[in-house]
């Protein structure tokens, strides 16, 4: 006996091909959004490492700048105190510096000149008086310069010609000076000897 089929078989096997199709495709959909979530996943992770490291970095910096502010702190208190220390020193060896600039005065003036005015700001002489003659102040002038580590670089500022009165009947024609001069500190003077005396030997 024959069998023969009268349904549509091929409509049976589009239908069929369709829905295989269909499912392959939503297969492929449902897989291609596990593995966009699992990529989506992987970035969200990398971020927030990313972020927790840029976080723990930035409470490092903050960590450090506060550290560079009691550095700078330190270094500033440091150099006011070396300041300090460097004045006190400077008072300790200038305190004889009068004596110094009196005794060199009294060895270096030449005979017949006179100090009228003496006045001395911080290193700075300011020198007036009365000479015989232009000559005396010259002489002067080369012994402040030469033979005294104590006081350097005289400068005159000024040389009148003018007349004293030693009596109503006796009056003395004098070159009024004016001139200033620099008192070196200790440490310097002190550096000057040791260089004269190496130099000498």
């Amino acid at each position: 006996m024959i069998l023969i089929n009268l349904l549509p078989h091929r409509e049976a096997a589009r239908k069929r091909r369709r829905e295989t199709f269909q499912a392959a495709m939503l297969a492929s959909a449902l897989v291609g959004l596990v593995i966009a979530g699992g990529i989506y996943w992987w970035f969200q992770m990398q971020i927030e490492e990313q972020q927790g490291k840029n976080q723990f970095l930035q409470t490092e910096i903050k960590v450090l700048e506060g550290q560079i502010k009691e550095i700078a702190t330190i270094e500033e208190e440091i150099a006011a105190l070396r300041a300090r220390q460097k004045a006190v020193e400077d008072l300790q060896s200038d305190r004889n510096l009068p004596v110094h600039l009196l005794s060199e005065l009294v060895q270096q003036l030449p005979d017949g000149v006179y100090i009228t005015t003496l006045k001395q700001t911080n290193q700075t002489v300011a020198m007036q008086g009365m000479a015989q003659s232009n000559e005396r102040v010259s002489e002067m002038l080369r012994n402040l310069s030469n033979n005294t580590p104590w006081l350097s670089k005289p400068e005159l500022v000024e040389i009148v010609a003018s007349n004293v009165s030693l009596s109503p009947r006796d009056q003395r024609r004098v070159a009024a000076f004016n001139l200033r001069f620099q008192l070196m500190r200790s440490s310097e003077a002190q550096k000057a000897m040791e260089a004269a005396s190496a130099a000498g030997k």
